[in-house]
């Protein structure tokens, strides 16, 4: 497998220019800032014109490391080329975060085929049920079929999230690319360098990913409680303060949830996951230091994993 970078950024532009984008390639993906995805003739729609791939599919982000410096608008382009193995993606939408599940389940069946190894996963970061769309695509992708991929990102703003797959780019969408081949191996990698703080917290009262209380008392009064100062940055605030749903199991890690929106007059938080009524939970942060160790540790162990690979490998 090959693959080409190509950035761009509002101070430099494109480097390496785009007349340098291979002709061959198999899947072009993108990630971005909010600007850089809607601007009507800016980098990605200069992309979407230039670029040969069969699929070319990406989503915003919440800043970019580039060498030693994070850009919050830049543009991050991979191409890639397989030697044997092949890209299929289907996209669908969705109004509310109660179709997650079912949107999930429609489009791993719209992939699921002869050969399918992974599914990469790209979804709106504001109205998706994370873990609703992740029980979906389960339920329709066989068992030996690995899934890796993640929400969208809106800087620190969760207003609204871009998701495309070619020209058609917008909120509320849901692309799934999947990778087949018999000789294709994808190995990946999971950290979080998340550590738990407070006491042990009941969750109790909830429905799908919304929390208005915690211990009886509104969750999002309690999240301010915790976040001091930086209150007045919520929701974005709550990147660095995640929960832990604790497991039955000690040995068993815990789930992690992100805080994507509040409710002042609700009094409530929503997660980019359920939180089941009665599950125990914990807060969580974590330092720069703590977040750059756990990324290591994870490109640590898919560089161990693909060393003796044949044939196509896509580390994520």
């Amino acid at each position: 497998m090959n693959t080409h970078r190509f950035v761009w950024t509002p101070a430099s532009g494109w480097n390496p220019p785009l007349d340098a984008l291979p002709s061959d390639l198999d899947l072009v993906l993108y990630f971005g800032g909010s600007g850089a995805l809607r601007a009507e003739d800016g980098p990605l729609a200069e992309l979407l014109r230039r670029a040969p791939a069969p699929v070319v599919a990406g989503c915003g982000s919440a800043g970019a490391v580039l060498d030693a410096a994070i850009h919050d608008e830049a543009l991050v382009v991979v191409g890639l080329r397989f030697r044997a193995a092949t890209v299929r993606a289907v996209a669908g939408r969705l109004a509310r975060s109660d179709e997650s599940a079912a949107l999930g389940e429609d489009l791993g069946r719209r992939l699921a085929g002869p050969e399918l190894r992974h599914v990469l996963v790209l979804s709106d970061g504001v109205l998706v049920n994370g873990s609703g769309l992740a029980g979906g695509l389960r339920r329709a992708l066989p068992p030996e079929v690995t899934v890796t991929g993640g929400l969208a990102g809106d800087g620190n703003r969760f207003q609204r999230t871009e998701v495309g797959l070619g020209a058609d780019v917008g909120p509320g969408r849901v692309v799934v690319i999947g990778l087949y081949g018999a000789s294709l191996r994808v190995d990946f990698g999971v950290g979080g360098g998340w550590t738990p703080f407070g006491p042990l917290r009941e969750v109790t009262r909830s429905a799908g990913p919304v929390v208005w209380t915690l211990d009886d008392e509104p969750a999002l009064s309690l999240y301010r409680r915790y976040l001091g100062e930086r209150a007045a940055d919520l929701p974005g605030a709550g990147l660095l303060f995640p929960l832990q749903i604790l497991p039955d199991d000690p040995s068993r890690p815990g789930l992690i949830r992100t805080l994507v929106g509040i409710d002042d007059a609700e009094q409530s938080v929503t997660f980019a996951g359920d939180l089941p009524q009665g599950a125990r939970v914990r807060f969580m942060r974590a330092t720069r230091d703590a977040l750059i160790n756990s990324a290591e540790s994870g490109l640590d162990g898919m560089r161990a994993g693909s060393a003796d690979a044949i044939g196509d490998t896509l580390a994520l």
